[in-house]
C-alpha cells in the first residue's frame, strides 16, 4: 500500500521572501490542499458576486420617498 497522500489531499507549499537592504527581511510560507484552494476560490467568488447587488441597493435607496406616518 502506498503511504503517499492522494493528489486531492496532498498539500501544496508556496514560499516568499522580501528583503530591503541588510536589516529588513520578511518571509512567509503558505500550505494548502487543492480542495482547500477550491474552497477559497468559492468563497472569493461568493464575495465578489455579492458586491453588485449591495451597490445597486445602496443607489436605489436614495430614490425612495420618505416613509408615511
Amino acid at each position: 500500500m502506498d503511504s503517499e497522500p492522494h493528489p486531492p489531499v496532498a498539500p501544496l507549499t508556496a514560499r516568499a521572501t522580501i528583503r530591503f537592504g541588510d536589516r529588513f527581511v520578511m518571509e512567509s510560507e503558505a500550505r494548502a490542499t487543492p480542495i482547500g484552494l477550491l474552497a477559497i476560490g468559492g468563497l472569493v467568488a461568493a464575495i465578489l458576486l455579492s458586491i453588485p447587488p449591495i451597490v445597486r441597493a445602496k443607489r436605489a435607496g436614495k430614490a425612495l420617498p420618505p416613509p408615511r406616518d
